[in-house]
């Protein structure tokens, strides 16, 4: 098999190390490393499949080199300044911060669901954000075959989505310490509040998954609302997620359809109390879906639960199953 020169931008962050642990993990053919990251973590030495790399200042001219990939996250201001630079010198860029999700020439991609996307891309590629990523697994199959009208969403977000800074303000607030990432203790205590406060009265986050979900799926006739809540757990994002389908259905159908989805895992015994759990899908790259029953207050109404591991399936995994995906496209 053919070998790859790859790029890790912000390496020694929270995802980039993620990401470094899922391409050994998952065997992609690398030939060569190049993990890289701002002047103030430059330096430090990482470990890929049992070698040493020592971590390169992110510059412009750093992608001089043959580089076939770069896997981005750095957060956005660093993704809108050093992606073109790595794109116009031919490098194809997967970005998982927000900065290109939606640039009408940037494709937006969830390899199970719409991979075919990946045929137009100008040498940058968005990872969608997490909480929309898991969700699209179970929606895509469902839409095709049903059709959608409405989706509402709730979301109950891991502390690990907001970075190291909100993972130790979990850890340490169960000690009693002041808040220094979020504007409220987050031990013991639920915040209806992720990302900034639009002037339409929702988050940042709640209308990426709106808005996101319409360019993922091709399909802006869908009506969709949402409220995402940062919950005291340290991984995995859970969803409540109630759909009004255009046909009806029942729900075994549904059932036995998620069953067959790539990506997708079915836990739904509640007699058995068998159900999706952020313990459970932490450390995995599938996305979970369970109590799948039928909402009876609306016609063609359905209800069901997701749960992913955020820092895999919601960024990293999902990256490195693009470049995946570009392989098997013959795009790289």
């Amino acid at each position: 098999m053919k070998k790859y020169n790859v790029a890790v931008v912000g390496a020694t962050g929270m995802v980039g190390q993620k990401m470094l642990e899922v391409l050994e993990e998952l065997k992609f053919p690398v030939e060569n490393l190049y993990p890289m990251a701002s002047a103030r973590s430059a330096g430090k030495k990482i470990t890929f499949a049992g070698k040493e790399y020592e971590v390169e200042e992110l510059t412009p001219e750093a992608f001089d080199k043959d580089i076939d990939v770069a896997l981005f996250s750095a957060g956005g201001g660093t993704s809108e300044k050093f992606a073109p630079e790595a794109a116009k010198r031919g490098v194809i860029v997967i970005d998982n911060s927000s900065a290109w999700r939606m640039d009408p020439e940037v494709p937006l991609v969830v390899p199970e669901v719409n991979p075919e996307d990946l045929k137009w891309h100008k040498n940058i590629i968005a990872n969608p954000n997490c909480s929309t990523i898991q969700a699209m697994v179970p929606l895509k199959p469902l839409n095709e075959k049903y059709g959608i009208a409405r989706i509402v969403y709730s979301t109950y977000q891991a502390v690990s989505g907001a970075g190291v800074k909100g993972y130790k303000d979990l850890e340490n607030g169960i000690q009693g310490a002041e808040p220094q990432k979020f504007p409220h203790p987050i031990a013991f205590n639920c915040l209806p509040h992720i990302d900034d406060f639009l002037p339409n009265g929702y988050t940042k986050e709640e209308m990426k998954m709106v808005n996101e979900t319409h360019k993922i799926l091709h399909d802006d006739s869908i009506a969709i609302t949402a409220t995402t809540v940062r919950v005291p757990v340290y991984n995995s994002h859970s969803e409540s997620i109630n759909c009004e389908l255009r046909k009806p259905f029942e729900v075994e159908d549904i059932q036995k359809m998620w069953e067959e989805t790539p990506g997708c895992i079915v836990q739904d015994n509640p007699a058995e109390n068998i159900y999706p759990m952020a313990v459970t899908a932490t450390g995995t790259n599938e996305v979970y879906v369970g109590r799948i029953r039928r909402d009876f207050s609306i016609e063609n109404g359905l209800n069901f639960w997701c749960v992913a591991d955020n820092i895999r399936k919601g960024a990293a995994a999902n990256a490195v199953q693009i470049a995946f995906a570009l392989i098997d496209q013959g795009l790289i």
